[in-house]
């Protein structure tokens, strides 16, 4: 069973990765990974680079992805 924790644990994590690809404007995914693969696994880096494409924040060519999204921060305003 899923609990509320783990499913804002998780949309932390893809908000932290759409962030970084934000602020880099562009980055080679595989480097990218390298810098993250000490918290996520290659399955579940690819899950959320597919998530954040299918969104339509995320271009991905040539194993480079490039930002798509809007230029401010993904946080929400409370």
């Amino acid at each position: 069973m899923t609990t509320k924790e783990q499913v804002k644990a998780t949309i932390e994590t893809v908000r932290a990765v759409a962030d970084t690809i934000r602020d880099l404007k562009q980055v080679p995914s595989g480097e990218l990974y390298a810098q993250v693969m000490q918290f996520m696994d290659l399955a579940t880096y690819q899950r959320i680079v597919e998530v954040l494409k299918r969104a339509g924040l995320v271009v991905e060519s040539n194993h480079m992805l490039k930002w798509n999204g809007p230029s401010e921060d993904l946080q929400p305003k409370n």
